[in-house]
């Protein structure tokens, strides 16, 4: 690319080699969302092989989503100090290696460590860099950027689906896995796509900061004693050499908060329904061609529903209060769930695969630009890192659950109910909590409009806060006696 003008970085180009990022991060994110639910179709083989219950074969789906997610902050160290390119490629490199070992295990235990860490750790170093590089090619076009990059999970989960089957019938699980590791090194190649948007970012950053070290130095010297100087000096240096990394001051955002809340709330019944839709239907009767044939339709679905949302939620209606967009499809979703019981045919599940596609392409498609709308693309990077290790726990937790009710009830209904209601109420509660935030956000806007308006009250609010620190700073109990004969000449020149 042509060199940035000195003293300036870069902004988004909005395409260009931004279209080739975009397939870059359409490959890679559709490895890291629909290789975990793609592993499904084996669950029922390998559960017989070791002699396992659902609750325990579940963890393997659960400690890779738990992995992919818990590893945000990791993920998002290596981008800031190595850039996107390179940490996707060896995030390949370790999902190939992942699969590759679980080939060779020997017990379930053996399965958690390879391909719920090493390959779950991979994807994460896949998911997290492709999401932030998009922020940093696309700002106009980014919401339909990260509805058509996201629409890479139905993608891979309609191939993998069957292909997965057909490896099954032909490999068994453990050839089926020595191939999925090759095919997961592809994620190598779409890494290499990854190219930084510009040299003189690097350049930039440092400078502006030398700057603003500079400026607090001054600052520091001019309002407070040497002493104080050094401690709050180096104080500030800890400060920022944390949050080069993270930016911690994000809890004090209040749009951040509730989204985050939100999310680690509709985490604990996101996944699970696509874990157990295929042995669901293997239960049911169904043969193991059209149990795989489901997660084919909702994958479909679930394509032509992300960059459709992508678009939609770029519009000038909705892009304003696309916060309450993603609360109503959350909600759908949970509501999908609820239904379940009244599927009981082949059917009914047809027809449930493509609400939920509809539903789950929805909720994924503005997933992470309902968070940049939040905090901005300067602090993304921190926000997706400090998310998505919240996230983990109940993504760890959501489908050994679901397994644990179906072990107890002996009944898949139970499990998708719990999904459901937890997702209603995760809707719900980011519906009112955005409207309050909105709400908060206009009537701040608003007191400051006033106040750059009226310059009398902004002179009264200063004086008053220079007097209050002035009263601040006498109140020392070495000066009472001086009030105390202050407060007496006052009552004798009041005649008092």
């Amino acid at each position: 690319p042509a060199p940035a003008a000195a003293g300036r970085a870069p902004g988004p180009p909005d395409g260009g080699w931004g279209w080739m990022v975009l397939f870059g991060a359409f490959i890679s994110i559709g490895f890291a969302y629909a290789f975990p639910k793609g592993l499904a179709i084996f669950f029922k083989e390998i559960q017989d092989f070791f002699g396992t219950s659902y609750s325990e074969i579940a963890w393997v789906s659960s400690i890779m989503l738990a992995t992919t997610y818990g590893a945000g902050p990791i993920s998002s160290i290596l981008v800031n100090r190595y850039g996107s390119r390179p940490v996707v490629m060896f995030g390949g490199l370790l999902c190939g290696v992942g699969m590759i070992s679980a080939a060779f295990c020997t017990s379930i235990l053996q399965l958690y460590v390879c391909v719920g860490f090493i390959t779950g750790f991979g994807l994460a170093l896949n998911l997290q860099p492709s999401v932030i590089i998009i922020g940093k090619y696309f700002l106009k076009r980014r919401p339909m950027a990260n509805g058509l990059a996201m629409a890479g999970s139905p993608v891979m989960l309609c191939t993998l689906a069957p292909l997965n089957q057909f490896l099954f019938e032909n490999f068994g699980w453990r050839g089926s896995f020595l191939i999925l590791g090759a095919i997961l090194l592809n994620c190598c190649v779409a890494g290499a796509l990854f190219r930084p948007i510009g040299a003189g970012t690097a350049p930039v950053k440092s400078q502006v900061t030398e700057e603003g070290k500079d400026a607090l130095k001054g600052k520091i010297t001019e309002d407070g004693p040497l002493e104080n100087k050094t401690e709050e000096e180096g104080g500030k240096d800890c400060f920022e050499k944390v949050n080069q990394y993270l930016d911690f001051s994000l809890f004090k955002h209040r749009g951040f908060l509730i989204y985050m809340i939100g999310n680690v709330l509709m985490f604990l019944g996101f996944f699970a329904p696509i874990v157990f839709l295929a042995p669901y239907a293997k239960h049911t009767g169904i043969d193991e061609y059209s149990a795989a044939f489901l997660l084919s339709i909702l994958a479909v679905v679930d394509m032509v529903a992300r960059p459709t949302t992508g678009i939609i939620a770029n519009s000038r209606w909705v892009r304003p209060r696309i916060q309450y967009f993603f609360s109503f499809a959350i909600a759908f979703n949970g509501a999908c769930h609820l239904l379940v019981p009244l599927a009981s045919s082949y059917t009914g599940l047809v027809v449930y695969s493509s609400f939920f596609g509809l539903a789950f392409g929805m909720v994924c498609a503005m997933l992470f630009e309902t968070l940049m709308d939040l905090v901005g693309a300067a602090r993304f990077t921190s926000a997706v890192g400090l998310v998505t290790i919240a996230e983990c726990c109940t993504i760890l937790l959501g489908p050994p659950i679901g397994g644990i009710l179906i072990d107890t009830f002996g009944d898949y209904k139970y499990m998708f109910i719990k999904c459901g209601a937890v997702m209603v109420l995760a809707g719900t509660f980011l519906f009112i909590m955005n409207y309050y935030n909105y709400r908060m956000l206009a009537k701040e806007e608003k007191e400051r409009k006033t106040k750059e308006e009226d310059p009398e009250a902004v002179r009264t609010e200063n004086e008053a806060k220079k007097n209050w620190n002035k009263d601040s700073i006498q109140d020392g109990p070495e000066l009472e006696s001086l009030k105390e004969k202050g407060e007496g000449l006052k009552k004798e020149m009041n005649g008092t």
